[in-house]
């Protein structure tokens, strides 16, 4: 079953991240603002992972002096998902 949320990002260039999930793996992602080439890279980097898997990978990552960045912002769209859908 897909779930899709929309996330709105803080502290970051991007606006807000889109995220299709099918039961515990990451179907797309779709960041709205932010680096292009960056955000398309992670997105694609990500599509077909496991939720835990992208979590554990990208939280944590900060972008220069900023205490986050879109990686991080999507771990937590991700972990967002998780608890509001029992994956």
């Amino acid at each position: 079953m897909n779930n899709t949320l929309t996330y709105k990002t803080s502290g970051t260039c991007s606006r807000s991240i889109s995220v299709t999930v099918d039961g515990d793996t990451i179907e797309s992602v779709k960041f709205e603002g932010g680096c292009a080439g960056n955000t398309a890279g992670v997105a694609s980097l990500v599509a077909g992972m496991k939720i835990d898997e992208a979590i554990k990978r990208l939280k944590g990552i900060k972008c220069g002096f900023k205490p986050t960045s879109c990686p991080d912002q999507l771990a937590l769209a991700l972990e967002k998902i998780k608890a509001t859908a029992n994956v």
